[in-house]
């Protein structure tokens, strides 16, 4: 019984030891050099760039589309690929709305877990899906979670990998509307590349925790008429160089 004990001790710290090396650690050293912003640009209007991951939701996305028709935001969609083509039509909107797609995986696995094939095969596969409904290859990726494995960089290459340079917790529903707002509203200022959700089906994620973002939003878009610019990444970084920002909650 010892001797099994210690088998299975042995096999553990083996597996513990593998994470660790193969995603913890990568994701420790390179997520600075994916956390982007961009820098003032000394324009009159503050130009924001709010990104949505997870999507799109059956539930929430055209909720969250039509907010930011009504307040004509433009902003950035990180998407599942199984989701975009179980839900083309929300796909179409977001490009006809003058949205833009990037990519998370074809299904929301963690790089820790996923060899450098598996990688490679979950971005191309998103990136697969949302060209064949939109006509345009995407060209952002996010990964899930922002995990990040030893050969993302390879296995990623043909995609710009970009990060945030605030993710506020939206994800939880006990963060509230108004809380999840204070949030928003530290994190306003030029350059900056604000990580929202509008689906929240994913492990660690709360169902209805979309509802605070959208509400949240909603707020902050009529307390702020006409204060900023909100903007797509290709609008934020075009002309702009970006730059590195370290997570901040």
């Amino acid at each position: 019984m010892i001797h099994f004990l210690h088998i299975v001790w042995a096999i553990f710290f083996i597996i513990i030891s593998i994470v660790v090396v193969y995603g913890i650690i990568p994701t420790v050293v390179m997520r600075p050099l994916f956390f982007r912003g961009a820098k003032p640009s000394g324009d009159a209007k503050e130009q924001i760039c709010l990104t949505f991951d997870d999507g799109p939701s059956a539930m929430y996305t055209n909720r969250l589309l039509d907010l930011l028709k009504k307040y004509h935001v433009h902003a950035t969609f990180f998407v599942v690929g199984e989701r975009a083509s179980e839900h083309s039509e929300l796909l179409k909107r977001m490009t006809a709305d003058g949205h833009l797609i990037g990519i998370h995986h074809y299904r929301h696995l963690s790089n820790w877990f996923l060899t450098p094939t598996g990688t490679r095969k979950q971005c191309n596969m998103a990136a697969d899906a949302v060209e064949a409904i939109t006509g345009v290859r995407p060209v952002y990726y996010r990964p899930p979670w922002g995990h990040i494995n030893l050969f993302l960089p390879l296995e990623a290459h043909s995609f710009r990998i970009v990060l945030w340079s605030a993710i506020l917790g939206d994800w939880r529903k006990k963060l509230g509307k108004e809380r999840l707002k204070r949030r928003i509203y530290r994190h306003l200022r030029d350059g900056a590349l604000i990580c929202l959700h509008d689906d929240g089906e994913n492990p660690g994620a709360d169902n209805d925790a979309p509802e605070n973002t959208i509400a949240a939003l909603a707020d902050i878009f009529e307390e702020t008429a006409g204060r900023y610019q909100f903007v797509t990444i290709d609008e934020l970084f075009q002309n702009r160089q970006s730059v590195k920002f370290s997570i901040n909650i």
